[in-house]
């Protein structure tokens, strides 16, 4: 049985796959270029199984394939596969839902927390000389925001955005959520509101929903017009979630305090991003599920996926 790895660079650079080897003949790429339908092609023709983490399998990929049994999606969303050609093709497609929830959790706080206390920026300053040349005991060079009373908006309530929930809880947060269905909450201190309650009552908004045709472009020069000017928009999910041209706009014209993303439509980013050039806006290369351990986790899980459909037995099916 031949399983190929199509881009497992991430991994691979710190973490062993040794694991994968005694369930059949392995082949790992470091990377595999995601627009090359030719080359990707190339590399499952006669493979059975298929692991991939950001290299997109779409229909015509999936219908020109004979062999594929099986497509082990390294992470939690699973946009880079088409599922429906995949059903009718027979093939089996897992993902891994929580593996890095509490990872991606600290890190929507971490960029939270970056707008708000400004440490990045003051240390720098310092170390340029900023604090040691000047006449007083301190200095900020931007606002200084508390989190206490101010109100978090969570769309979407999942795993990840309920881990989020608790964390702004402890800082004494008000926290509402909006979901596409009704959740039961365990707690009295988290509300679910309707969309537009949200937009219109959130100091900061936090993106945790998957990428679907009904997300896309789903926070918009219309859903920015309902935020207040002084709103905090936080993405740790997908980027196509934001309209990037809308958002750079609002950000440009004081419609938007800040938006703190470690994910934007095209990765790597475009030099031509308009988010690149848009006033208080702060980017990460896509890191919140980069953890050590999250990503030993991550391989675990993949492994584990495929040792389960192997032995007839499959977790986490899409």
């Amino acid at each position: 049985m031949k399983i190929v790895l199509l881009d497992g660079y991430e991994l691979n650079q710190d973490l062993d796959w040794s694991a994968l080897e005694p369930l059949g003949n392995v082949t790992l790429y470091d990377r595999t270029t995601v627009d090359n339908h030719s080359e990707i092609l190339e590399k499952i023709s006669d493979a059975e199984i298929v692991i991939t983490h950001k290299t997109p399998l779409n229909a015509d990929i999936l219908n020109q394939t004979t062999h594929l049994k099986y497509i082990g999606i390294m992470g939690t969303g699973y946009d880079i596969v088409d599922i429906d050609t995949a059903h009718q093709n027979n093939i089996i497609v897992t993902n891994i839902p929580t593996y890095a929830s509490d990872a991606v959790a600290q890190f929507t706080f971490s960029l939270l927390l970056e707008v708000t206390g400004q440490v990045g920026l003051h240390n720098q300053l310092v170390h340029k000389g900023k604090w040691s040349d000047g006449p007083d005991f301190t200095f900020w060079e931007k606002p200084l925001f508390e989190l206490k009373d101010k109100t978090l908006g969570l769309i979407g309530y999942g795993h990840i955005a309920q881990r989020v929930a608790e964390i702004a809880h402890a800082f004494s947060m008000t926290v509402i959520f909006y979901n596409h269905r009704p959740k039961q909450v365990d707690n009295d201190w988290a509300k679910q509101v309707s969309f537009d309650e949200l937009l219109k009552h959130s100091d900061v908004i936090s993106l945790h929903v998957i990428q679907t045709p009904e997300t896309i472009n789903l926070i918009n020069q219309k859903t920015i017009s309902k935020m207040k000017n002084s709103v905090i928009v936080l993405n740790t999910a997908r980027g196509k979630l934001i309209n990037e041209s809308d958002m750079a706009n609002a950000l440009n014209h004081n419609q938007v305090y800040a938006l703190a993303t470690d994910v934007v439509q095209t990765e790597p980013i475009d030099h031509n991003n308009p988010l690149l050039k848009a006033n208080n806006c702060y980017i990460t290369p896509h890191i919140a599920w980069a953890p050590l351990e999250t990503r030993k986790r991550l391989l675990d899980i993949t492994i584990e996926n495929l040792r389960s459909y192997l032995e007839n037995k499959p977790v986490n099916v899409i």
